[in-house]
């Protein structure tokens, strides 16, 4: 157990140089923005980067959002709406003119791995979607990733509702809906093709609130229940399990082997408040479901079917969104009210993140800052901080004025003379060399690598002959 427990730490300490694919997920969650007085993105970067979450899955490709994740450790999947879905299909110009808008930008500050095409569009019942554009926008993505030598980092996929499947249950006899069968089978390939996961959003709660004589809330809070037998041999003795064979097993009928296509849950939660008469959507069920569906994705347990498949689980969702359609359920599936206090108590501290070079562990909590677990400063060995290779030079001297000035720095080795000299025009290079000492200086802490956008933390030495740029 030691041993296992000191590889873990290694790992932590080493994330920067191994690269996060080569090490085990911990748990995504969905960030949703409809909602008044949420805490500014960078905020929630911020506050995200001391808890266990690793992945956060947003609904479009806001900029600010984009903006505030970039030089952080935490992966991004963006999406590309439904209304923008039959614009996308038209042609690999036209995704190349959506992801040169919309994406590149931003890249590779911000880690982006995936790309979701439309949520729930096959089911979404607008008459205006057409289930065709849906796989041709797929296909025009990755073209246009492919062309930039980008579909190894970022994959292109679809969330689907459970109402893509026939039935559900017994699993093993699950297949999709007749009429989208053709769509299916071509998104199924596309996905085994391009190793892109397929999405599901699963709510055990949905099914629990429409059925609760049929189905126990303890099955549906992914609790030890009583196993429930398919009748091919599997025993269930929770809800989700179910849900994710099944759509395993139309995958299957379709005729895709069971290792073909990678699953992943896209969505799950469980809410905090309900419509009148609800009565488990309360504050203590959620909790449970949302503690053991995170531990779940910890554990990267399989299912009945697959045990040793590893399932990805975004957890649904960070904030209860007051500005959502839909009913009083709709808006309270978050963790965290719109102020940032928690609506109900759910653990996401990180037991192996990376610890700061002197020792203390700080957390950020919501509203409450504490010693804790986890870091919000990036860590780790081999990191620096220089300026973006296309930042304004009016800029750059005035933060390169700032950090030999008013800042602090000992600048001598930019200054005429100096091994970082290379000439008195170089204001580019004299900026990243001040602006990386500010940053080790200061705790290596990623705001400290901002200086007004024009910053970029790296993991790659920008030390050149005699100029040795200095970290902790």
């Amino acid at each position: 157990m030691a041993v296992t427990l000191l590889l873990l730490l290694l790992v932590s300490l080493h994330w920067h140089l191994l690269g996060p694919s080569l090490l085990a997920s911990t748990v995504g969650v969905n960030y949703g923005t409809l909602g008044r007085n949420l805490p500014p993105p960078k905020k929630v970067a911020e506050l995200l980067r001391s808890t266990l979450i690793d992945k956060v899955k947003i609904y479009d490709t806001d900029p600010d959002v984009l903006q505030a994740f970039a030089n952080t450790d935490i992966d991004l999947l963006v999406a590309a709406e439904n209304r923008d879905v039959s614009n996308i299909s038209r042609s690999a110009s036209a995704a190349d003119e959506w992801l040169s808008a919309r994406v590149l930008p931003f890249l590779p500050a911000a880690s982006v791995v995936a790309i979701c095409v439309g949520n729930e569009y096959l089911t979404a019942g607008d008459d205006g979607l057409e289930p065709n554009a849906l796989i041709q926008a797929m296909q025009n993505l990755h073209e246009v990733l492919v062309s930039r030598g980008l579909d190894r980092k970022i994959k292109v996929t679809t969330p689907h509702s459970m109402a893509v499947l026939a039935t559900s249950f017994p699993p093993s006899a699950s297949t999709f809906a007749l009429t989208l069968l053709p769509t299916m089978t071509s998104i199924v390939q596309f996905l085994a093709d391009t190793g892109g996961p397929f999405m599901v959003n699963a709510y055990p709660y949905f099914a629990y609130r429409d059925n609760p004589n049929s189905i126990s809330l303890e099955y549906a809070l992914l609790g030890n229940a009583t196993g429930i037998r398919d009748p091919e041999g599997y025993t269930y003795t929770n809800m989700l399990d179910a849900q994710i064979d099944a759509v395993r097993s139309a995958i299957g009928a379709l005729g895709f082997g069971n290792r073909s296509v990678q699953i992943t849950v896209s969505e799950s939660g469980w809410p905090s408040k309900g419509e009148k008469g609800d009565a488990a959507a309360t504050p203590d069920n959620a909790r449970k479901y949302n503690t053991r569906l995170i531990e779940r994705a910890q554990a990267n347990w399989g299912t009945p079917m697959s045990p040793k498949d590893r399932i990805e689980v975004f957890v649904f969702a960070l904030f209860n969104e007051n500005k959502k359609p839909g009913g009083v359920t709709e808006r309270n599936f978050g963790m965290f009210n719109g102020d940032g206090s928690k609506s109900y108590d759910v653990d996401l501290s990180c037991q192996f993140c990376s610890v700061g070079d002197g020792g203390e562990v700080t957390a950020w909590e919501f509203g409450d800052r504490r010693t804790g677990t986890a870091a919000a400063a990036a860590r780790g060995p081999s990191v620096w901080c220089v300026a973006k290779p296309h930042a304004e030079e009016r800029v750059l001297q005035a933060v390169l004025d700032f950090c030999c000035g008013p800042g602090g720095v000992d600048c001598r080795e930019v200054y005429e003379g100096g091994d970082c000299f290379a000439g008195a025009d170089r204001v580019h290079a004299h900026a990243s060399y001040a602006m990386n000492v500010y940053y080790q200086m200061h705790g290596r802490n990623y705001w400290n690598c901002d200086f007004k956008d024009t910053g970029l933390v790296t993991f790659s030495d920008p030390s050149y002959g005699k100029c040795r740029y200095p970290q902790q």
